[in-house]
């Protein structure tokens, strides 16, 4: 992407950094009674049983944003559950960037899913096995979206990244702001082995924890951005908006996708007979 688009994107936008209080800055969207919040407001959980899963969402939307939440996952027999974190707009035509954790029974791994929509168009799904266990303990899952870039990270190690391609004419969201939202719910039709084991209720209540949900974003209101300035953007704390993968980061990539993946619908052939979606194309990066 040209510089000077590039600026043209960003030089309006309002950079907001956030990691206060839960209510500061999200709300329990479904599921009464199935969302805490402890102690400072910094921990919360959701919980899903036989009657009801849960969830939240940010009040404010985005257009761009760099979000970390550190998040550890239903322990033991989780089959059927999944774990969410996405930044998402509204409409049939919407955007969206999809973090899904489907659960898996005890001693079986979790499958990180990963997903791009693009004025409505998704089938960009790539998953991963994790390189630890993520029912033991937190760890930091993180969604970048600049106007170049869109990169998904682990703990600070770059598993995923969907490039602006919009110069050959494939979409890139970057118009639509988004709101974050997280939730548990019980998907037991596909999300373990394609539906083939179904969802234990006898080791229900399933509980996912959170905490240090951190928000480095512009924010938009009023079918505008709520800043007229692009003081800021100097900043080392606002770097985000420029960021793009180094050598280093990836290489840490490559890592990940020799080991870890275990689906790249850009290597599905069957399901896309006619030729891969143009962003597969190597060439192009």
């Amino acid at each position: 992407m040209k510089a000077g688009l590039l600026v043209s994107l960003i030089v309006n936008l309002l950079v907001v950094a956030s990691a206060g209080s839960f209510y500061n800055d999200f709300y329990f969207n479904w599921g009464h009674g199935h969302g805490k919040v402890y102690g400072d407001g910094n921990s919360l959980s959701l919980t899903l049983d036989k009657y009801s899963g849960s969830g939240f969402q940010s009040k404010e939307e985005y257009l761009f944003g760099k979000i970390d939440i550190q998040l550890k996952l239903v322990p033991g027999n989780s089959a059927g559950t999944v774990t969410t974190f996405y930044l998402s707009s509204l409409g049939p035509y919407h955007d969206e960037i999809d973090f899904e954790f489907l659960g898996n029974t005890s001693g079986q791994p979790y499958t990180l899913h990963t997903n791009v929509f693009s004025q409505g168009k998704g089938n960009r799904e790539q998953q991963f096995y994790l390189w630890f266990d993520p029912t033991a303990d937190f760890h930091t899952y993180t969604i970048l979206w600049n106007p170049q870039v869109i990169i998904f990270s682990v703990d600070g190690i770059a598993i995923r990244e969907f490039e602006n391609l919009e110069s050959i004419g494939i979409p890139f969201p970057k118009n639509q702001p988004m709101r974050i939202y997280s939730s548990l719910w019980e998907a037991d039709d596909w999300a373990t082995c394609g539906g083939k084991v179904k969802t234990d209720w006898t080791k229900a209540p399933f509980v996912a924890s959170f905490r240090n949900i951190n928000i480095n974003a512009c924010t938009w209101s009023y079918g505008a951005s709520s800043c007229k300035s692009n003081s800021g953007f100097g900043d080392s704390s606002n770097s985000w908006i420029w960021e793009q993968l180094n050598s280093g980061r990836k290489g840490q990539m490559r890592w990940v996708r020799d080991n870890y993946i275990v689906y790249d619908y850009c290597k599905d052939y069957k399901r896309f007979p006619y030729g891969l979606p143009r962003e597969c194309d190597t060439n192009l990066h």
